[in-house]
């Protein structure tokens, strides 16, 4: 169902709804469908509960449970919820089979842009570790949106020494494919990129109060681009437990167990195929479909903390659902399991992208 369909189903639904003498108001002559934004859920929101609140005479939620049932009856709809003020979320049916393979199919690139969109960025930060992890990592954000990215110092360049000092080997970017710019770079030529005007934009984050390098590169790395840019970074031991109380050891765990169910399913002969998902897999779905809006919020925010927060979202569903994944006892493997695998793998490929973004090890045991 395309968002234009879409909208003639919600806009049906407000009609059964005023035909039914539920609501008394006039059917709007059209019905906004958008991916929804944060606390959402689903493929799409629509806000047409809040149009009609104030004719209608009722709160916006209220309209909202009249309107639910009307549409959650509806051919290709899966499921609808009721979030913030009075949004309709919408899942629309055979999302996950569909989620599934996209993810799979363009691996570590899912959220990524198919080409330039023509945008030129000049990043600017001063000469401090975190402003310069930062800035490599949103500078890695925003190429793969697409933008051109021209990085520098907000200040004179540091001399040599200065400049070991500022970028020592865990702040420089891992050696891994996802790492190289996707699209602009190589699709723009110099000539036609110098007649760009980039946009200039400083980022000036609080600097780390701490010389965050005895915590080695994944661990410091998070430390410093976990937090918002406003926000004072904590460079403690925290962020080295291996329990779940950190967000980085939940993260990079849920990698390893996406791996090893992988592993696990190929010795009990199965793979992962693609399928409907099983009750219990929506909030999994949910995060790995929000991702690529994730990407795009970063970008346009400068805000690589959002990436890191929200792959803590997707390990914790990931390590919810992973119980599920293989056949218990003398149970043999069936397609809901190589369905199962699928969701785990695409899981583990949304991760292992996200935390190469960041500059972070995704490790295969841990």
């Amino acid at each position: 169902m395309t968002p234009v369909e879409l909208s003639s189903t919600v806009l049906r639904a407000v009609r059964r709804a005023v035909d039914e003498g539920e609501l008394v108001v006039a059917v709007p002559e059209r019905a906004q469908v958008v991916p929804p934004g944060p606390g959402g859920r689903g493929d799409y929101a629509t806000n047409v509960a809040l149009q009609l609140a104030r004719p209608a005479g009722r709160p916006p939620k209220e309209v909202a449970e009249i309107l639910r049932p009307h549409l959650s009856g509806v051919a290709g709809v899966e499921r609808v919820d009721i979030s913030g003020p009075g949004f309709l979320n919408i899942t629309l049916a055979g999302r996950g089979p569909a989620l599934v393979a996209e993810i799979l199919r363009r691996r570590e690139r899912y959220g990524y842009v198919d080409g330039p969109t023509g945008q030129v960025v000049q990043l600017r930060h001063p000469c401090e570790v975190r402003a310069a992890v930062i800035g490599q990592v949103l500078a890695r954000i925003l190429r793969s949106q697409g933008v051109l990215v021209r990085n520098g110092h907000a200040a004179p360049a540091p001399s040599a020494g200065a400049e070991a000092a500022l970028e020592p080997a865990w702040a420089r970017p891992l050696g891994v494919t996802v790492d190289a710019a996707p699209g602009p770079p190589e699709t723009l030529t110099p000539a036609t990129a110098s007649t760009l005007a980039p946009l200039e934009v400083d980022l000036r984050p609080v600097p780390a109060g701490q010389d965050p390098t005895p915590l080695g590169r994944d661990a410091a790395r998070w430390a410093l681009l976990h937090p918002a840019a406003h926000d004072h970074p904590r460079i403690t031991d925290e962020h080295l437990v291996r329990r779940e109380g950190n967000p980085l050891f939940r993260v990079q765990y849920a990698y390893a167990r996406a791996t090893a169910l992988g592993r696990n399913a190929a010795d009990l002969g199965f793979a992962a195929v693609p399928g409907e998902c099983a009750s219990g897999s929506g909030p999994l779905l949910d995060a790995l479909d929000s991702y690529p809006h994730v990407l795009a919020a970063a970008a346009r925010h400068r805000a690589p903390d959002r990436v890191a927060r929200h792959l803590v979202t997707v390990a914790d569903a990931l390590l919810a659902f992973q119980h599920t994944v293989l056949p218990l006892g003398d149970e043999k493997p069936s397609a809901a399991h190589r369905s199962r695998l699928a969701l785990a793998e695409a899981a583990g490929t949304v991760l292992a992208g996200g935390l190469s973004l960041l500059g972070i090890d995704a490790p295969t045991h841990l």
